[in-house]
């Protein structure tokens, strides 16, 4: 007997990959359950299951930075309360973050994908169900996107909650209309100029010197971020999907200063912002 749950959450977080190096990603996640039934005629509480779950995917993967140790030039060290992560792309830039232990995850495997993730998840997540839960399948799925879309890692320092962590992300669409008509040749061209990008608030930016962007904030505990700067993207606020929208729409504004501009910013999967110029 089987019991799935089809989009129990979705996670949005950022990853080192092993050429394009910081990426911010959105992924729903899938689950079915493989077990026998108990006295209740059940599995498992669908209640049970989607809590639990949740509750891990918040804690180890959702606004983390995930970092696959098996990555070639890496090196990572905890201490104290901290990680340090030093990787260099594969033409010898540096990628530098130091982050409080709960906003970096360590992944055994060489990279991320959807696959190597839930491989790595599975064992972890089926101790936490009862024993009649005898197996368990994972998957991550990307949202189903027709259109533009880019991928954006960034921190944000006022927040109270997890997005405070200095490198976590999205992958997510762009919706630009210009006098009330979608313009999507607008759309892909933005979406390629915020490509894979780190959308970097000016005022945490403490060095930009040897084409390195060199970020930090205290926000509690310190947060710290270095990567070169034609993978970063500065704004004069906080990088919430709100200011984002605002920059976009105010942007696309001077470039076509006699139309009316609106933009609809995605954060992931299913929300954002609109604004208007």
């Amino acid at each position: 007997m089987k019991l799935f749950v089809d989009n129990l959450t979705n996670v949005d977080f950022s990853y080192l990959h092993p050429h394009r190096g910081l990426l911010g990603e959105s992924w729903l996640v899938q689950l079915v359950l493989d077990g026998r039934l108990n006295d209740q005629g059940m599995i498992c509480d669908f209640g049970i299951v989607k809590k639990a779950v949740k509750a891990w995917m918040d804690r180890h993967i959702d606004h983390a930075l995930l970092v696959p140790t098996g990555m070639p030039r890496l090196n990572h060290r905890q201490q104290d309360d901290e990680t340090l992560i030093e990787w260099r792309y594969p033409d010898g830039r540096l990628f530098r973050c130091r982050s409080p232990h709960q906003a970096i995850t360590l992944v055994g495997e060489p990279e991320i994908s959807e696959h190597s993730l839930a491989s790595w998840c599975r064992d972890q997540l089926l101790a936490l169900f009862p024993g009649e839960v005898q197996g368990l399948e994972l998957a991550f799925v990307p949202e189903r996107i027709e259109g533009a879309f880019y991928h954006y890692s960034h921190g944000l320092h006022q927040h109270d909650g997890n997005c405070q962590r200095i490198a976590h992300g999205h992958r997510s669409r762009i919706e630009i209309h210009l006098n009330d008509q979608r313009d999507e040749a607008l759309e892909s061209v933005w979406a390629e100029r915020l490509r894979d990008i780190y959308i970097g608030t000016r005022s945490h930016l403490v060095d930009d010197s040897e084409g390195l962007h060199h970020y930090r904030y205290r926000a509690p505990g310190e947060f710290e971020l270095q990567l070169p700067s034609e993978c970063c993207y500065l704004i004069d606020t906080e990088s919430t999907v709100e200011q984002i929208a605002r920059h976009l729409a105010d942007a696309i504004k001077r470039e076509h200063p006699g139309e009316r501009v609106r933009v609809r910013a995605y954060e992931g999967v299913g929300k954002g912002a609109i604004a208007t110029a």
